[in-house]
């Protein structure tokens, strides 16, 4: 069972994500956000220190802007598990320079479209990312997440544990590319198969 600070998730890699959509619609589950453009800012240090102790620093603007400390990773019945402390800033720009103050600085940006609907007591996030479409399911606890991703058609083998940013590095070393950012302009020319980010479609038929 997860606590207010921790996050237990698992992400899919969708092949008709319009139609997840409409079943989510189907079973009457609520929109709690609709379709939103984010821009997210990765912080480390000079000598990647967050990213060696496997944390994560980041800044997000969407409609609101947030900075996110996310720690190192475990598995729990079968679904990712990482403690998380979010909370709301007032100006982005001003939270920015805050962190470059304290000797951070942008490891990279990664953009993408997120809508997330409620479905009983899990999350289910419909993600757009530069290189394809994902479905992350969260909740209080595995079972309750792997009834969710039963009941939406998702073949639970599939599911994905690592990061977008994991992905991304996956991509990179596949298709040999050396930008930094994960940006909708960046990949505007680019193919990327389920093969080369390492993982599967869930959505089969």
């Amino acid at each position: 069972m997860a606590s207010k600070d921790q996050e237990l998730e698992v992400k899919f890699y969708m092949g008709n994500l319009p139609g997840l959509k409409a079943k989510l619609e189907a079973m009457e589950a609520q929109c709690v956000q609709e379709r939103v453009h984010e821009v997210n800012l990765r912080f480390d240090t000079a000598n990647e220190d967050l990213k060696h102790s496997f944390q994560v620093l980041r800044l997000r603007k969407d409609r609101d802007y947030r900075l996110t400390y996310k720690g190192p990773e475990q598995t729990l019945d079968g679904v990712r598990l990482r403690k998380e402390l979010e909370f709301t800033v007032g100006d982005f720009d001003t939270a920015k320079a805050f962190l470059e103050a304290l000797g951070y600085q942008v490891e990279l940006m990664y953009e993408k479209y997120r809508a997330v609907y409620a479905l009983g007591d899990v999350l289910v996030t419909l993600d757009e990312m530069p290189y394809g479409h994902f479905a992350e399911i969260e909740g209080p606890g595995g079972a309750a997440i792997q009834e969710a991703a039963f009941s939406l058609g998702l073949d639970w083998e599939t599911r994905i544990l690592d990061s977008y940013m994991v992905l991304f590095d996956r991509a990179r070393t596949a298709l040999g590319f050396t930008f930094r950012d994960l940006s909708f302009d960046n990949f505007a020319n680019l193919t990327v198969s389920a093969t080369a980010l390492g993982v599967s479609q869930a959505d089969q038929g």
